[in-house]
């Protein structure tokens, strides 16, 4: 399977660091037994109810985030979005934690940065995390034209954040008994450009989720499984099943493409290999030690697709039907486990 590639830096790994970070996690012992948990696949089971989740309105917050200019942080956009999304989610979830901190770029840049983690029954033990980064790429590096503009972002991962989002507003009129954790990284894309002319810096990418890794909002926070969510919104979708992902975290990968199936979205929850990719959820692994999968744009014949770190990555490629597709999906995995645990 030829998916590697070593010339994209965002997050595709190269396979040396692939077998590294595999072999690491693989060594673990939450990995040995997450593994061989009995999951009871989800086709044995009657799907659990869900609340509403509703495209229109994830559509819309897609579109008021683009409406601040770029999240690009430090910039005053970035910091005016951040006080809508902090908004937003202190009106729905029962505790909202708010870090604030400031990463290096791989430039030297200073970036002042914030994670916003939304969560609902915050003293339950067993809990489930989705995540999404909600800061936008200041580079339009795979672009033929303006090249150092920040880019829109609409799905990258402006997608990801209306879906939990409105996720918020489902979870809160139909509240389940496990704990949920919403978290929005920051400083995810600012890495480092393939036209960059400085030395290679490794790590580059999801600056935010390595700070919360080793900074959790909770002290020694652990979730029973995480769903991280990146370009998740776009007309010509593609979530096939990531290696990082597989490998680490197979049971719930199998639970969440199981679900999407049985809900209809098998044309877009692929049951197809993909390959390695850095994302959020690898560094969610690493630091906090819990199985956690990626949701990400991504085919092995078109990669990220033709707006990924573009200036075409604008709202024309926002699909309504995607977003509802990949919304009901991780609200059924919610709630399915929550049904299981309730019967166990």
């Amino acid at each position: 399977m030829n998916t590697f590639k070593n010339s994209t830096p965002k997050q595709v790994l190269t396979m040396l660091i692939v077998l590294t970070a595999l072999a690491f996690l693989s060594s673990c012992d939450w990995f040995k037994k997450e593994q061989s948990t009995d999951t009871n696949q989800p086709a044995d089971k009657p799907l659990a109810a869900i609340p509403a989740f509703n495209a229109d309105s994830a559509y819309v917050y897609i579109e008021r985030q683009l409406a601040f200019g770029n999240r690009v942080p430090t910039s005053p956009s970035h910091d005016k979005c951040a006080e809508y999304l902090i908004a937003h989610f202190k009106q729905h979830a029962d505790t909202v934690y708010i870090q604030k901190y400031v990463t290096t770029a791989f430039d030297g840049t200073k970036l002042n940065s914030t994670n916003i983690i939304a969560s609902f029954n915050p003293q339950a033990t067993t809990r489930v995390m989705l995540s999404a980064h909600w800061d936008s790429r200041p580079f339009a590096d795979q672009d033929t034209i303006d090249q150092n503009k920040p880019i829109q972002a609409a799905n990258d991962a402006g997608s990801g954040v209306a879906i939990l989002m409105e996720a918020a507003k489902a979870l809160q009129s139909q509240k389940p008994n496990i704990g949920v954790d919403l978290v929005l990284f920051d400083s995810e894309d600012y890495g480092q450009p393939s036209n960059s002319t400085l030395p290679q810096v490794e790590n580059s990418y999801c600056l935010g989720s390595q700070y919360w890794a080793k900074n959790p909002h909770v002290a020694n926070y652990k979730a029973d499984f995480g769903i991280n969510l990146d370009m998740v919104g776009a007309s010509d979708a593609v979530f096939m099943r990531e290696q990082v992902s597989v490998t680490n975290a197979d049971w719930v990968s199998q639970y969440v493409w199981g679900l999407a199936d049985r809900l209809g979205y098998s044309s877009l929850f692929v049951p197809q290999m993909a390959g390695a990719i850095t994302d959020d959820h690898l560094y969610v692994m690493q630091g906090r030690q819990f199985p956690c999968i990626d949701v990400i744009h991504y085919s092995n014949q078109s990669g990220f697709g033709i707006h990924w770190h573009t200036h075409r990555d604008d709202m024309n490629w926002i699909s309504k039907n995607t977003l509802q597709a990949v919304g009901r999906t991780v609200l059924q995995a919610i709630y399915q486990y929550n049904s299981e645990k309730k019967a166990a």
